[in-house]
């Protein structure tokens, strides 16, 4: 969301009020605005900053230490379980009735 804030678009700026305030301002297109929208709603949530950035670490994006880059986090957990026969791995469980792996995520038989 906050690289839309400047995303313009040509001859796609408008003057519109800025969200949660009186005043009003130039937006470089209606993505920038929709976006800016979405972060002031998120803020009164209490779920992102004013200027889009979380209020608390959600698990979704880690730091390294030593670069300080951004990487992702692993989603799901793998679980031992039955070799999967399409990667290999013995993480095959039974979920909802049906195989799945919980390291590709490959559905096998039902029932």
């Amino acid at each position: 969301l906050r690289k839309l804030l400047n995303y313009a678009e040509p001859q796609g700026d408008f003057f519109a009020r800025i969200p949660g305030s009186e005043k009003s301002q130039s937006w470089p297109s209606t993505e920038a605005y929709v976006a800016r929208l979405i972060i002031h709603r998120y803020a009164m949530l209490n779920i992102l900053t004013e200027e889009g950035y979380p209020v608390e670490r959600m698990g979704v994006m880690i730091e390294e230490e030593q670069g300080g880059d951004i990487v992702m986090a692993q989603q799901r957990e793998a679980l031992l379980g039955a070799r999967c026969k399409e990667c290999g791995n013995h993480t095959v469980i039974k979920k909802d009735g049906c195989d799945f792996c919980t390291s590709c995520g490959y559905v096998g038989g039902c029932g």
